[in-house]
């Protein structure tokens, strides 16, 4: 299972035959540099190669209509002025002989990706494409795309293979108004687009593109627009816009395939995009996808006109497409106050179809200034940690989003728990063991157990046996106060419970005078029970990390804390 790169040289050799300013960014360098500074960095020849096909006759009609492909046959045999006069009745196109071909590759090589990943030849992979195909509709080119690749893709997938739920993701700056033409009424696809849109004063210069356009009819809540109203949007926000808008629905939504409309004029440099946003943020934005639908994540090129850019953030997304580490993303991760307030409107739009996006209650786990307890969150299961609160607005209204809150602000221990809760009902495929009995699990000591818990979570009322927990306890002088060595036996036996495939995850409290040490408990109890490799993740300020040195324990975990971060070698 690797990484599929789609290419050909064919899709080289349109170009633009006259002058026009417009259309000159679309050219062959896109491709030509991408594939080079691929192979400059080697990651071409780690991936397999596979020499991209002509798409049917058959195939186009999947979206588009007969007329239209026979239309487009037909310019092959066009002189360079009937050209450029068919090409005057769409908007920002341009023909040339050899477009029909490169065109048909094009859609050939998204199919052939699909049918490489939904085989299991490969795990995931780039079709690295021109020209583009997001704008295409069904009987019109439009910003310099011909045929509607992904969605020609996303059709093939559930006509062929038989899927049910296809996610696609478009990342490009402008908005792919054809992919949501043809899905908008088919709850089986779900669009999501990001797009440069300053109040429809940026091209396609449309209504529905805002973030009220939310699909038709049975479609209604699978189509997800969240329009940038200003420029210069950076890492913070992009990864803010995943975090709060995209993961949270296609979680929910559960695809079984990711379709990615991967254009990267949204990326620092591009002239059509004018954003902040580095090529490492690209890796990020890949990795938080393949978390999705098994892994199982299908590129497309479609915009992308700086080529040094383009080049770099292409090989940023093979990288984590291939498995590499994502590079640190640089610049400051606050969001834009005007991404923020995109966000949100997205949120308020799509609230009544989604149930992560809905008024969630103050029913979390907390700080709580009487008692001085820390919310303890046990998760063995789930890759995905709690997404951090991004939002100015301390309280919504009535049947708003729930509150995102800025990070140190009061609430934000109180929002971080009550996350939990609220998504581990959409992280089931993210599992690798049969899906637990029990999702989510709380073990409250007597002075907590008073407070409300939503009534999908269990209340677990078992504790470890006496013996036991004190045995553990013993050498920590923190827990031996009679409260902390209730909650120490209540942290094991939910550590147990999760362990023997009875909870997926779970939620214990402890004094905060012992927290550090019932996490050390915690820590060498799992891997006592067989667990390979551990991570650790504290919330806020711990007095000490773990030191598991002494015994032998420092290569299978990972510590990281706001107070400190420490990777062992070999884990």
């Amino acid at each position: 299972m690797g990484t599929a790169l789609v290419y050909h040289e064919d899709m080289t050799a349109a170009r633009l035959l006259w002058d026009d300013p417009e259309c000159e960014i679309e050219c062959p360098e896109r491709l030509t540099t991408a594939l080079e500074r691929l192979q400059q960095r080697g990651l071409e020849q780690r991936c397999l190669r596979l020499a991209a096909r002509e798409a049917s006759e058959a195939e186009l009609g999947l979206v588009h209509s007969p007329e239209y492909v026979a239309l487009l046959q037909g310019t092959q045999a066009l002189g360079t002025g009937e050209l450029q006069t068919l090409s005057g009745q769409y908007d920002a196109v341009y023909f040339h002989p050899s477009t029909f071909h490169c065109a048909r590759l094009a859609a050939g090589a998204a199919l052939q990706l699909v049918d490489a990943v939904l085989a299991g030849a490969v795990r995931n992979g780039l079709a690295l494409v021109r020209p583009p195909g997001h704008h295409s509709q069904r009987a019109a080119a439009n910003g310099f795309c011909v045929f509607n690749n992904v969605a020609i893709a996303a059709k093939h997938a559930q006509r062929q293979h038989g899927l049910h739920r296809i996610l696609i993701v478009d990342w490009d700056v402008h908005h792919g108004q054809g992919i949501q033409y043809i899905f908008e009424d088919d709850p089986s696809v779900l669009y999501f687009s990001w797009h440069r849109y300053e109040h429809g004063r940026f091209w396609p210069y449309l209504r529905e593109s805002d973030a009220d356009a939310v699909g038709q009819g049975p479609g209604l809540g699978f189509t997800v627009n969240l329009p940038w109203n200003q420029v210069g949007m950076g890492n913070a926000d992009y990864v803010a816009a995943f975090l709060h808008v995209l993961l949270p629905v296609a979680f929910e939504f559960n695809p079984e395939l990711v379709l990615v409309s991967a254009g990267f004029d949204s990326a620092i440099g591009d002239p059509e995009g004018q954003m902040q946003a580095t090529p490492e943020c690209f890796a990020h934005l890949t990795q938080l996808l393949q978390m999705l639908a098994g892994g199982r994540v299908c590129a497309v090129l479609e915009g992308g006109y700086h080529l040094e850019s383009l080049s770099q953030s292409v090989c940023m997304m093979v990288q984590a497409l291939l498995g590499d580490p994502a590079p640190p993303l640089s610049g400051p991760m606050v969001p834009h106050a005007s991404a923020l307030e995109s966000i949100e409107s997205v949120r308020v739009a799509q609230a009544p179809h989604w149930m992560s996006l809905q008024q969630q209650g103050q029913r979390g786990l907390g700080r709580d200034g009487a008692s001085g307890s820390h919310a303890v969150a046990v998760t063995l299961n789930h890759p995905l940690g709690v997404a951090p609160v991004l939002s100015p607005s301390p309280r919504s209204p009535e049947g708003r989003p729930s509150p995102l809150l800025l990070p140190g602000g009061p609430e934000f221990k109180a929002a971080a728990t009550q996350d939990v809760a609220a998504l581990s009902s959409l992280l089931d495929q993210l599992r690798l063991n049969p899906t637990p009995p029990v999702r989510t699990a709380v073990a409250l000591t007597a002075p907590d157990a008073a407070l409300a818990l939503p009534s999908d979570v269990l209340c677990e009322e078992g504790s470890a046996p006496q013996e036991e927990t004190q045995a553990w306890a013993r050498p920590h002088e923190a827990l031996a106060q009679d409260r902390a060595l209730t909650a120490l036996g209540k942290v094991l036996y939910l550590l147990d419970r999760i362990l023997d495939g009875q909870v997926s995850s779970g939620i214990a409290v402890t004094p905060a005078s012992a927290a550090a040490a019932t996490l050390d408990v915690a820590i060498r109890c799992g891997l006592s029970h067989g667990a390979q490799r551990l991570l650790c993740l504290a919330v806020g300020q711990l007095d000490r990390p773990p030191d598991l040195t002494d015994d032998g324990y420092d290569s299978q975990v990972m510590c990281m804390s706001g107070s400190a971060s420490r990777r062992l070698e070999g884990f």
